[in-house]
Formats: structure tokens, sequence, C-alpha cells
């Protein structure tokens, strides 16, 4: 009997099974360029010179046709850098990768345009007759959204007294927006602060759902500014910069 079960479980061990494996991917500083294209671009309304940075935050995670197995599972257990995720929570389900990529790029281009209007709706200047142009390569997704409204609202507005909203320091996020404004949940988290920390950051801001599994495995001398709409966010980076309000954590 031992020699038959010997042979499923290395059979087992070498089938397909429907995760994705994840590692901290690229981070972008919406407030500057990324790969010679500048992120954000504002017409129509005088644009101010910002310090600091607001850096989006990504994951890596294996092609949606990659094949992953139970040793790639294992090993990703014992390697803080990597991460397990269900596959259908990274990408969507029965769709090929061509069907995913553009999937993608619309989630994408519907957050840019959810940020927009959130950004310009917080300002009160949603008819100001001004146009936003956001660009970021390779990115696809909507969880760059409440980065993208933050530096929309830091080039136009700034910290509102003339500061910028980073206060000079680098700071960096993650979480979806709409356009009133609500700062909604992503995944692989963890992930995301470690790529975060990599880059610079001090500060990280996590949709206030998401701050235990920011917690789990959060780099040192990283803090968390826990967030759910982008008046609050806004509020908070003021409070960091001035010194002066309570600054929520997690």
């Amino acid at each position: 009997m031992a020699a038959p079960i010997a042979a499923l479980l290395a059979t087992a061990g070498f089938a397909p099974l429907p995760f994705s494996v994840a590692q901290p991917g690229l981070t972008a500083n919406v407030l500057g360029e990324n790969k010679g294209a500048q992120v954000i671009t504002i017409t129509g309304a005088p644009v101010r010179e910002t310090s600091g940075q607001l850096r989006m935050t990504t994951i890596e995670a294996t092609s949606p046709d990659t094949r992953v197995n139970l040793p790639d599972v294992v090993g990703s257990w014992f390697d803080t850098d990597r991460a397990v995720m269900p596959r259908d929570s990274v990408y969507p389900s029965g769709d090929s990768v061509k069907e995913i990529e553009q999937y993608n790029r619309e989630q994408m281009r519907e957050s840019q345009d959810e940020a927009t209007r959130a950004a310009l709706g917080y300002l009160d200047r949603e008819d100001d007759g001004i146009e936003v142009t956001l660009e970021l390569a390779d990115v696809g997704g909507p969880s760059a959204g409440l980065l993208f409204s933050l530096g929309i609202v830091d080039k136009l507005n700034g910290d509102g007294s003339g500061g910028d909203l980073t206060g000079g320091r680098v700071v960096a996020g993650t979480g979806t927006i709409d356009a009133a404004g609500a700062v909604g949940a992503v995944g692989g988290v963890p992930l995301k602060t470690q790529a975060a920390k990599r880059d610079g950051a001090t500060v990280f801001l996590v949709p206030k759902d998401e701050c235990s599994d920011a917690r789990a495995e959060l780099p040192e001398g990283l803090r968390l500014i826990p967030v759910t709409t982008l008046g609050g966010a806004v509020d908070a980076l003021v409070a960091l910069e001035k010194g002066t309000g309570k600054v929520p954590s997690c």
C-alpha cells in the first residue's frame, strides 16, 4: 500500500494548483515620472512644484498561464518575500491571458477616471475645466486609485496652506477609490509594504480594513496610517506634516 501512496503524493507534488506566487513589485512616484513619462499631467489650472514622493505600490505575480505546483507553494511558505495567493484573487477566473490583460487595463482606466473625479470633487473644482491625464506604463488594476487622487490634490492644492502633503517624505500606499472618495481594500498588502520600504518610504497608507494584514509582516521603520476616505488620507498627511492633530494608526 505504501508504494501507491508514495506514487500518488509524487504525482500530486507536480500537479498544477489554482494558486499564483507573488512578490513585492515596482513602486512609482505619482508626483514625478515613470519610464520617462510624467505620471500626472494637469492642464487648465496652475500646478504646484512638489517635494517628497507619493509612491503607488504593486505586487508581481506569476503569469496567468504559469503552472504552480506543490513545491512552489511549500517553498513560498518559508519565504517572507513571496506569498501564495489564490489565482482567482489575482486574475479573473476562466479568462485567457489576453482577456486578463485587457481586463486589467480597463480596471486601470476606470480607476484613473474615478481618482480624477474624487480629487476634483474633494477640492470642489469639478466644474473648473481642469483636464487630468494619468500615465503609468505596464501597471494594471485599480489599486493605485488612492495615490493618483492624492497626487492630483498635492499638485493642485498641496496641504491647503502652501506646503506639500508629503512634508518632504517618501509616502507610499495602496487602495482603490471611487468618485465619492471612498477607499477600498486591495490584495497583497504585506508584499506592498515590503516594496515601499525597499524604495525608501517611511509612511504607508493602507485601507483600514487591511490593517491587520499590513501589520503581520510590517518592515521596521515603516509607519502605517489607516484610511477610509480621500479626505481622511489628506487630513492624516497634513496632521503628520504639521505635527498637529491626531494621526490615525493601525
